[in-house]
């Protein structure tokens, strides 16, 4: 049976998600067609755009994200806070950068920003709009499916209907699906190296490190509104990832038999971070976190269980067994 999102995930609430969306029948509409030969890698880049665009917009922080063939991840940190803070001409601004008028103008654009701020009612209707995720992935994905239905000359969806959206309830779940993010082409066969997975979160980082922000505190790759900072640097979150890999394929030539230091800090026995970075794409379901978190989540929902509780469960009876 199906669950309500609001039910799971109350609209304006804060937190952080990893968010999944697939193309309508997980067909590769952004990669290149088996069966026709035809390329779509151009529109991986309107997926990544727009992604950076939208953290310009809404009160979000982009931790990691990673655009595949037939589907993406992002994981992102809402703050809805942080936008109560902005004036409304701030809000009016983002909105109208989001949505900008036919003529697309700066006189047009300071018209409807005039027009906006006139509006109290509607100024926050579309504050808490700025800070929701499902309009975050709503603004997303639609504008990716109009571009590409019209360069195809076609209609209908080409996304499915719903989003999957786990929550991630503390910081070692934050970085497990990260990782696991950040993996995912390499993971799929796609890439060789880190470095070399387009249209992702840790290239787009590699791409712009330098010798200055190389050991300073982790940031979200977009986006301002981050509540909760990673506690370790870009070179050790670059080394964690690439040694993660390693252990997900441990027959792979060169692989690191030395723990990275940064570990520590988040799993006592390094033997179970595989595990809890693989449990982000199966293990779990709508929520990511001890046993006590799920079972919480389990009684909002009137339920006696959700998928990951015996997971959760076994990770934490290893570590106590240390």
């Amino acid at each position: 049976m199906i669950t309500a999102r609001a039910a799971l995930i109350a609209p304006g609430t804060a937190g952080s998600f990893h968010c999944v969306q697939r193309c309508v029948r997980r067909a590769f509409l952004c990669g290149e067609d088996r069966y026709t030969g035809q390329s779509f890698e151009h529109r991986k880049a309107w997926v990544e755009q727009r992604l950076l665009r939208l953290a310009e917009c809404f009160a979000v922080a982009i931790h990691a994200y990673a655009v595949m063939s037939n589907h993406l991840h992002v994981v992102v940190q809402f703050d809805p806070a942080w936008l109560a803070g902005l004036s409304d001409t701030e809000v009016a601004d983002r909105w109208v950068r989001l949505y900008p008028p036919r003529d697309d103008s700066d006189a047009a654009r300071v018209s409807k920003c005039r027009q906006l701020l006139q509006q109290p009612e509607r100024l926050a209707v579309l504050r808490a709009r700025l800070s929701d995720l499902s309009w975050f992935m709503k603004c997303l994905a639609e504008p990716i499916a109009r571009s590409a239905n019209a360069e195809d000359g076609c209609k209908g969806r080409f996304w499915e209907g719903r989003f999957k959206a786990q929550r991630l309830c503390d910081e070692r779940a934050l970085l497990a699906a990260m990782a696991y993010v950040d993996l995912n082409p390499v993971r799929a066969g796609m890439a060789r190296a880190l470095a070399t997975s387009d249209y992702t979160s840790i290239q787009r980082r590699l791409i712009h490190v330098t010798p200055d922000t190389l050991d300073r505190p982790l940031r979200p790759i977009a986006g301002e509104a981050a509540r909760v900072h990673m506690g370790l640097s870009l070179r050790a979150y670059v080394g964690l990832v690439d040694w993660t890999g390693q252990q997900m394929r441990p027959g792979k030539r060169g692989a690191l038999a030395k723990t990275p230091r940064a570990l520590a800090r988040y799993e006592a026995d390094p033997g179970r971070w595989a595990v809890r970075v693989k449990a982000i794409g199966s293990g779990y379901w709508r929520i990511v976190g001890s046993t006590h978190d799920l079972i919480d989540a389990a009684q909002r929902l009137n339920q006696r269980w959700v998928k990951g509780i015996g997971l959760a469960q076994a990770l934490e009876q290893e570590q106590k067994a240390i």
